[in-house]
């Protein structure tokens, strides 16, 4: 890592005289908070506040953590910087490599994270403006060694892609993806150790109030449950807990498809690691096939609306397009079957950044929601923005993912319009 992040990134020493440091200062106030919600937010809030000192409740509906409902559960999530022009994610999403690198090293035997990069495909020459050159700018000048990909060059080391459709694009080594279920039950395994108390298949019902304050939550078999603060991080839930933010977040459902590969170790890094073909304009993501020949596709595209506690399943309709992708791109696996398939759940915001703020009209209400599709490669960092947020502390990214009045609506293209392949 170039040397301008050394001061950004931390070891294995500093995170420990850090929860060390604020574990005893914290300690002494003898704060409480009852967080909602058992995913990547909830779960990293828990361990950072627990290593600052609260006491922490955590409840989840799911009658086992990792849920199978969840958008933080699936086999694998892309973690990678590239955000267009946008540093606030880029420098976030440093720090958050960072932390997959410690997770790594407290798991050698069976690391979490899989650094095998991340092709990004143009199906025009870069330009100003377009997601993968401004994504490319943006890492080269913050000295990240991103590798531009002629036609020639591309053929010989990603040959699965088509050079004529995809006439540009880069490689950026610093990217991979994670197991992200076994990643949320290795969550949940450090926020029991250190103290915090898990309480699954508890549906909260309601929040508690004693007139504008909100003190506690009621679940659906009348437990009741009390805390000085209490932190709502409850996924594509979150509006629906919480209607009169309905207006700023919805819950969408985007298909996943997992196809059954013959020959696993053809589609493996590192000649086919984590990829997005023209993804601002399509939608079109995937990683390398597992062992087991997995190869997973999805689409970051519009989506549709869903209520979380009602089946869903993806459409013949949606499952179809991913068909005509794969046929399309990969002629060599046209006809491979599908294993699986998944309606993935985001809580989607107007703007896709992040909602983590303190409610300015009910004291004692914190939300840390709006994952946007994009939140779990943040995993490690989350607790700390988070934490911040329930203690009023202020950081780099207060004002970005702070509560905020409903703007203009802004969004990728391939958000807006019917994907394509």
């Amino acid at each position: 890592m170039p040397r301008p992040f050394q001061a950004a990134l931390y070891d294995v020493r500093a995170m420990t005289e850090h929860i060390q440091a604020n574990r005893t200062s914290a300690t002494a106030a003898d704060r409480s908070i009852l967080i909602i919600g058992g995913g990547a937010f909830g779960l990293s809030a828990a361990c950072e506040l627990r290593a600052r000192g609260w006491t922490v409740d955590l409840l989840d509906a799911a009658a086992h953590i990792p849920a199978p409902a969840g958008a933080s559960t699936d086999i694998s999530k892309i973690v990678r910087m590239d955000y267009g022009p946008d540093e606030i994610y880029t420098e976030l999403a440093e720090q958050a490599l960072a932390g997959w690198d410690g997770w790594n090293a407290s798991e050698p035997a069976a690391p979490l994270y899989h650094e095998d990069g991340f092709l990004l495909l143009a199906r025009r020459p870069f330009q100003p403006g377009d997601f993968e050159y401004e994504s490319f700018e943006v890492l080269r000048k913050r000295a990240h060694r991103v590798e531009r990909l002629g036609p020639s060059l591309r053929a010989t080391r990603f040959p699965a892609w088509s050079t004529r459709e995809y006439p540009d694009g880069y490689f950026n080594p610093r990217a991979g993806w994670a197991e992200s279920g076994r990643a949320v039950a290795w969550m949940l395994s450090r926020a029991r150790a250190a103290g915090v108390r898990i309480h699954e298949g508890m549906r909260v019902e309601r929040l508690a109030e004693r007139g504008s304050r909100v003190t506690g939550a009621v679940a659906v078999e009348g437990s009741a449950f009390q805390a000085d603060a209490i932190l709502v991080a409850a996924g594509a839930w979150t509006p629906f807990l919480l209607p009169h933010l309905n207006h700023v977040m919805r819950a969408t459902g985007q298909p996943v498809v997992h196809f059954r590969v013959a020959d696993a170790a053809s589609w493996q890094a590192p000649r086919f690691p984590v990829w997005a073909a023209d993804i601002a304009g399509t939608g079109w993501y995937g990683f390398p096939a597992l062992p087991d020949g997995t190869l997973k596709i999805g689409h970051h595209g519009p989506g549709r609306s869903v209520d979380p506690d009602e089946p869903r399943d993806v459409l013949p309709s949606e499952a179809q397009r991913f068909r005509d992708f794969l046929d399309a791109h990969f002629p060599a696996l046209a006809g491979s079957p599908v294993s699986s398939t998944r309606l993935c759940l985001y809580c989607d915001t107007f703007d896709g950044h992040f909602w983590i703020g303190a409610d300015p009209d009910r004291p004692g209400l914190i939300v840390a929601a709006g994952d946007s599709g994009h939140g779990f490669k943040f995993a490690p960092v989350l607790g700390r923005v988070i934490a911040d947020a329930v203690e009023g502390r202020a950081n780099r990214w207060s004002a970005t993912f702070g509560w905020r009045s409903r703007t203009r609506d802004s969004k990728e293209a391939a958000r807006a319009v019917a994907p394509t392949i």
